[in-house]
């Protein structure tokens, strides 16, 4: 299974498009090769390298998605597809860009497919959502951007 972006290359730089500089809008995101057999995918788009003095865990979850049908092979740029989202760091369940406080951070878009369906709510923290896909994931990708503010 693979996630890629028409929009960067893996390791690239995320355009400020989909970032708080720019409209802040999802990036287009393309999945191959899903195992037949998954019932659902799962995507996180988190940012590990968050100044610890903001957050305790360095982690910024960005956006996230549960119950996504298998058969979708792409979301287009600014926009969602028939799912549950899970609440992020923001503290809502849409789409929020990359806006690193300090320096370039990573940004990770991580796909999985699962054999089941998560039996949680809309509005599920990504800790829930993580815990429930244990033991239900047939398989992962992983695509990561790279952003740093022109205007800190």
């Amino acid at each position: 299974m693979k996630i890629s972006s028409p929009a960067f290359k893996h390791n690239g730089k995320v355009p400020s498009l989909y970032t708080c500089e720019g409209k802040n809008i999802n990036p287009p995101l393309e999945f191959v090769d899903i195992p037949k057999e998954a019932k659902s995918l799962v995507l996180i788009m988190d940012d590990p390298d968050v100044p610890h003095h903001l957050r305790k865990d360095g982690m910024w979850d960005h956006w996230i998605l549960f119950n996504i049908s298998p058969s979708i092979h792409q979301i287009k740029e600014d926009s969602t597809p028939v799912c549950n989202g899970g609440k992020t760091t923001w503290g809502h369940t849409q789409y929020g860009g990359p806006c690193p406080p300090d320096r370039e951070h990573r940004y990770f878009f991580k796909l999985y497919a699962l054999d089941t369906m998560l039996k949680l709510p809309t509005g599920a923290t990504k800790q829930e959502i993580e815990k429930a896909m244990q033991d239900h994931i047939l398989a992962k990708a992983e695509l990561i951007g790279l952003y740093e503010k022109k205007n800190p």
